[in-house]
């Protein structure tokens, strides 16, 4: 298809004659085009189109109509209907009222080609100029983030589901590449084992057999690929998709022991990062944090929160489920610098917050990063204790630690952490600590003979010093309170807009998705603000506004 641009945006007088007269006190849609006119140009979308072909319908009023479908919580089929049928619709995007609108299937090849363009973000960026021209929208201020998971458009599947449907899925890709060769080379009893969905089979209960059903569905896989990978074997069939994740799976899951196909230790297998959790969408990872555990990704929602403005969601990252909070914060001040919409205070909770995080977010770009530090939990190295860290004086100049009782340390070391980050190791001496009365209340360990410290670069160490003293404050408590309202965007994203299940399958779309949920988050708020709806106020039930004050 190619892009051909046409008609000026302005709207039909017809149209705005009859959307007047039906919606005399407006709708959402009409509300935003009148207030910020016309969001989405056919150019901003050119790239995603060839320049011959059979002309596409307006990519710019297809991306409008996607964010008013996740507006209102629509279906495709349900979005292609109320372009046709609806007027305040047809006012919005500048049609005639006559427009037959398009084929419902239109809106899934847009989404398509708008993964290809980092993941729908021109859609919220759209949103975000208009506003920013409107005056809603400024650098500057405050803004909050926070994360939350996201559950995989695929189902979750126990561990025996998961390999049988693996096997499953690659012996049905075979049979349709290379039906004759299959027919010649299966076992008998596969027809029987894997000609329905796994999750229809009824699994035994007991555990003994539950892990002999493992085993022979092991053993079944291992004998596909062994026979995919003969010299006699079409070629064609190793590059399945579903054979490869067939052979990845079983390098994950299954070794030989003795000659015998066996199920990996759980010590033995791959990182989570790497674990593949359903043969259907084989970029959703299994994570867990506290008493949640899921299977798909993670989203980070970041959005103004400057008393008496609209809070608009300025930045939407989606990542795999295993990406911790701590390495988000520059990956967020980066989207933000890109929109040029950096805050003056950013505030997090205690996941984003870390030494690293603190001076990297001043020292890049100027930002007070806040949010609760993780305590120390090692108990001679809590700043309070007589023999913590802050009672030793560190000489950053001359590399050398002095303890409480005025020995100086004889080694410093940079090094790298367990995670590879920059580090700093200081030893004193065994000569000196073996010596001293308070040698078992400064080291952790009974048998330790002298006493070690590891320090973070100087940047990062005297960040945290800082962060540490400001938050044991009154003042700086109370400001945190601030954070506490993105709980209720994301509230308001998973119940309007379903963003806590993906609709689609992968990283790209399910990212996209998302994009297009702090899009639509942002028209829902600016419709709001333009009525004059005062935000929700926090709710306080009966029994709690009797609880006695401190």
């Amino acid at each position: 298809m190619s892009m051909q641009p046409k008609g000026s945006g302005e709207i039909p007088a017809e149209t705005v004659r009859v959307a007047r007269a039906a919606f005399p006190k407006g709708s959402l849609a009409i509300r935003v085009r009148d207030e910020l006119g016309v969001l989405f140009t056919d150019e901003q979308f050119a790239g995603l189109f060839a320049m011959r072909g059979k002309p596409a319908w307006s990519p710019g009023r297809l991306a409008l109509v996607l964010v008013l479908q996740f507006v209102e919580g629509l279906t495709d089929r349900q979005a292609a209907e109320a372009v046709r049928a609806r007027i305040d619709w047809k006012y919005a995007l500048a049609l005639e009222l006559a427009d037959p609108g398009f084929d419902f299937s239109v809106l899934s090849e847009f989404r398509d080609r708008l993964v290809s363009a980092d993941g729908g973000r021109p859609v919220l960026d759209g949103i975000l100029a208009a506003a920013r021209e409107k005056g809603l929208l400024s650098r500057g201020g405050k803004a909050r983030t926070d994360s939350t998971h996201v559950l995989s458009a695929a189902r979750d599947l126990n561990w025996l589901e998961l390999v049988g449907e693996s096997l499953r899925a690659a012996l049905n890709a075979v049979a349709r590449t290379e039906p004759d060769w299959l027919s010649a080379h299966a076992l008998p009893d596969w027809f029987t084992h894997y000609s329905t969905r796994i999750e229809d089979s009824r699994f035994p209960k007991a555990q003994a057999k539950r892990a002999e059903v493992g085993r022979r569905i092991g053993r079944d896989g291992m004998r596909l690929l062994e026979m995919i990978w003969t010299d006699d074997a079409p070629l064609a069939l190793r590059a399945l998709p579903e054979v490869e994740l067939l052979r990845q799976l079983w390098i994950q899951q299954f070794h030989l022991v003795e000659g015998e196909v066996e199920r990996r230790d759980p010590k033995d297998r791959p990182p989570g990062a790497e674990r593949l959790v359903t043969p259907y969408d084989i970029e959703a990872r299994g994570s867990v944090k506290r008493d949640t555990f899921w299977d798909g990704f993670k989203v980070h929602l970041t959005e103004t929160c400057e008393p008496g403005t609209v809070h608009l969601v300025m930045n939407v990252t989606t990542t795999a489920a295993t990406v911790p909070d701590d390495r988000m914060a520059a990956v967020v001040h980066a989207g933000l610098a890109e929109r040029d919409l950096l805050p003056g205070e950013h505030w997090v909770d205690t996941g984003y917050a870390n030494a690293g995080a603190l001076a990297a977010a001043q020292r890049d770009h100027g930002i007070a990063l806040h949010g609760p530090l993780k305590s120390v939990t090692v108990p001679h190295a809590r700043g309070e204790a007589a023999y913590g860290q802050d009672a030793f004086t560190i000489d950053w100049d001359n590399q050398n630690v002095t303890c409480p009782n005025g020995v100086t340390s004889t080694q410093w070391h940079q090094r790298r952490s367990e995670d590879g980050l920059p580090a700093i190791r200081v030893r004193f001496s065994p000569a000196d600590c073996r010596t001293c009365p308070q040698l078992r209340a400064c080291v952790n360990s009974p048998k330790a003979q002298r006493r070690e410290i590891n320090l973070k670069p100087r940047e990062e160490y005297e960040a945290l010093q800082q962060a540490r003293k400001l938050q044991r404050t009154d003042e700086w408590k109370d400001r945190y309170k601030i954070r506490a309202g993105v709980e209720g965007t994301i509230s308001q994203a998973v119940q309007a807009c379903g963003l806590r299940r993906s609709r689609y399958r992968g990283l790209a779309k399910t990212s996209l998705q998302h994009q297009l949920t702090g899009a639509a988050i942002n028209l829902i708020r600016i419709n709001a603000w333009l009525t004059g709806q005062p935000h929700a106020r926090t709710r306080t039930s009966p029994l709690a506004a009797l609880r006695p004050a401190a």
